[in-house]
């Protein structure tokens, strides 16, 4: 066993245990795959991770992320929590401005200039979801059919089904209990909130995973659905999304496109760091 720097924290929300929780183990050289789920599962999060020495010359990291049952390529809020633990015990990035981390979908950057730590979305394929799906997406959530506007499968390392519905309203009105295993695959929904709202659209995100049907505030889920409006002309200025409201959390994730590098959004959050010491592995 080793002594090694943890910290759990609270990511994409101002106020802190109202995002979603996040626990980081600061070093992870000599831990084995079995050994980091072993340990993420215990966590009970919905998401565990463990940071690196870079192997690629330009990260200042890499990462690596858990569920209780699997690896993760990419996710929102470990991202942005992950930097905000490694900033905070000391990580100096090599650029002025930006955290490039190392994980399973390539360099993922983290751009620390605006209000909030966002970090770059990566790619987003974007495929037509099956009408007999969005049936029965529609279905076992209770959403009325008339109140679906759009939908796609969208892929950015998780792959989502997701609908967008007529309004923030049709969206808090889903049923979650109707989410089941084995065969309900991770479902987002979006519709947006009236014009003189704080936020301008809900986003949920309902899947059975982590003993959860609803993930509290999921970024990676956001970046998909953007990249998607986006491709679509319907992504024009910066916006604000709430997230975990039926379960009683404040997610708020900013998203915006970038200023300089037409086509790539932004997806950014507050991170507090709620506990801090060490864990022995």
């Amino acid at each position: 066993m080793k002594r090694r720097k943890f910290i759990q924290c609270d990511v994409f929300s101002p106020i802190p245990t109202k995002g979603n929780a996040l626990a980081v183990v600061l070093d992870g050289s000599g831990l084995t795959d079995e050994q980091m789920r072993t340990f993420a599962a215990w966590t009970n999060l919905a998401e565990t991770t463990f940071i690196f020495p870079p192997s690629i010359d330009e990260a200042d990291y890499k990462l690596r992320i858990f569920t209780p049952t699997r690896e993760m390529l990419f996710a929102g809020h470990p991202t942005l929590g992950s930097c905000s633990a490694w900033l905070h015990t000391g990580g100096v990035p090599k650029h002025d401005g930006v955290v490039r981390q190392e994980c399973g979908v390539g360099i993922v950057e983290i751009d620390l200039t605006g209000n909030v730590p966002a970090f770059i979305a990566p790619p987003t394929r974007i495929k037509a979801l099956p009408e007999s799906d969005k049936n029965s997406i529609a279905h076992a959530l209770g959403i009325d059919p008339n109140s679906i506007e759009d939908s796609a499968v969208l892929e950015n390392g998780p792959t989502w089904h997701v609908l967008a519905l007529s309004s923030a309203k049709d969206v808090l009105s889903a049923d979650a209990s109707g989410v089941r295993w084995p065969d309900f695959t991770p479902v987002g929904l979006i519709g947006p909130h009236p014009q003189d709202a704080e936020c301008q659209y809900e986003v949920r995100m309902l899947a059975p995973s982590s003993g959860m049907t609803e993930d509290p505030i999921t970024g990676s889920l956001n970046s998909a659905i953007f990249h998607w409006l986006q491709a679509e002309g319907k992504l024009h200025s910066d916006t604000l999304v709430a997230q975990g409201t039926m379960i009683n959390r404040t997610g708020r994730v900013f998203i915006r496109p970038h200023r300089k590098r037409l086509g790539e959004i932004l997806v950014g959050g507050h991170t507090h760091i709620i506990v801090e010491g060490h864990v022995y592995l």
